[in-house]
């Protein structure tokens, strides 16, 4: 009787699911400070009549955490936290953990997935998790992006605070803000991401370059992350830039985009490209590599589980 080992089974549905968030919220733990700097890094350059755009200028990527911590203090590099937390819980889990079951809808249940299927799978899971995330993100990118005044008010208090602001504010519509260009963006992102890890991943196993382990989800992630920030850059721009917007300063993500290119040319829209790609790059490793040791343990401890003799 031929005997599968934990590590040949294949992780359940809820297993990627779970494993997907919990590494995606890791990974966010460790490289959201890039984040931030990217936030403001981008946003940079709007309207002054924005609340603090004018405040501070921030030059390059470490400048711009050296000049956060020294006007606002270390804390204010996790600014979002806790929404950006919640984002990826919700987020991750469904256009990452649910990406090789999509692939499997579109191919009726067959292992063998061309490029086509890939890209449908990865715009779709993309797209829906947009639906379950957006009120999450659009709170964690204006807590990113509001400078603390010399009074040390703020723009929002808190996580909750924050909610109930733009919805009193703005209407529940303002916790969907920025929608369209976010499900545009994340379609791209999750091909780029998925579809390069999935597929560099799979040529490095098919010419035994590399063992099925860390070395190899490291490699794959980094080219996975490079790819990403190329192709997405310009889409997250428009995205933050439109969801950080107060009310009336941009009628639609496409004007949004036109008042950028005629006010700032189109170096505009790769603002904030170096934190974008440490941050992608360094965030694609790690969740990635934590996600794939995730998914061994809880397959592994499933299968103790079940036949512990």
């Amino acid at each position: 009787m031929v005997v599968v080992k934990p590590t040949d089974m294949v992780p359940s549905a809820g297993i990627k699911f779970f494993g997907a968030g919990t590494a995606a919220c890791i990974a966010d733990l460790i490289t959201f400070p890039l984040d931030t700097a990217k936030v403001r890094l981008q946003i940079q350059g709007e309207s002054h009549n924005v609340e603090g755009s004018s405040a501070v200028k921030y030059r390059g990527v470490f400048g711009t955490i050296n000049t956060m911590v020294r006007t606002e203090g270390a804390r204010s590099l996790y600014n979002g936290l806790v929404a950006g937390l919640q984002r990826q819980m919700s987020f991750a889990s469904v256009r990452i953990g649910l990406y090789d079951s999509m692939k499997q809808f579109y191919t009726r249940g067959s292992e063998s997935a061309g490029i086509v299927t890939r890209l449908m799978a990865g715009c779709t899971t993309g797209a829906m998790a947009v639906a379950f995330a957006q009120p999450t993100d659009v709170v964690k990118v204006r807590f990113q992006a509001q400078v603390r005044l010399a009074d040390g008010e703020r723009r929002y208090n808190s996580t909750l605070d924050a909610y109930k602001t733009i919805a009193r504010d703005e209407g529940v519509k303002g916790l969907w803000k920025g929608c369209m260009p976010n499900i545009t963006r994340n379609a791209i992102v999750n091909c780029a991401e998925l579809v390069t890890y999935d597929m560099i991943k799979e040529l490095i196993l098919k010419y035994d370059l590399m063992t099925d382990n860390l070395p190899c989800h490291f490699t794959a992630a980094f080219g996975a992350g490079f790819c990403t920030t190329i192709v997405a850059s310009p889409v997250d721009v428009v995205k933050t830039r439109f969801m950080n917007s107060g009310t009336g300063q941009y009628t639609s993500a496409v004007n949004c985009t036109l008042t950028m290119l005629r006010n700032e040319g189109p170096a505009a829209f790769y603002k904030g490209f170096m934190p974008s790609f440490l941050r992608l790059g360094s965030w694609n490793i790690v969740m990635f590599v934590t996600y794939e040791q995730i998914k061994r343990g809880m397959t592994r401890t499933q299968q103790y589980w079940e036949s512990p003799f």
